[in-house]
């Protein structure tokens, strides 16, 4: 069955950042209706309950943790991560 989802995100700050997302989210999950809202830090997207999860590690992997789920020494690695995956979203 299909479901909405809303992640609350942090580290969303450029369309460079927007681009890794997508190609992210894509790599793991097939999801429907995939949309992120830089203002708000938020990702929503249509698809399978089974397939949250995924989406939520990926982002997390990549630098954009769920919002309130990483502190102190982690949030500053994603925080890091987060530079990478920017940067390459800049470049495809």
């Amino acid at each position: 069955m299909t479901q909405t989802f809303e992640i609350e995100v942090e580290n969303i700050k450029c369309g460079g950042c927007e681009n890794s997302i997508v190609k992210g989210i894509n790599s793991v999950a097939k999801v429907a209706e995939l949309t992120i809202d830089r203002d708000k830090q938020l990702v929503s997207f249509s698809g399978e309950a089974s397939i949250k999860q995924a989406v939520i590690d990926k982002l997390r992997a990549m630098g954009y943790p769920e919002k309130g789920s990483v502190a102190g020494l982690q949030a500053g690695i994603t925080n890091a991560k987060s530079f990478v995956s920017c940067a390459i979203g800049r470049m495809t």
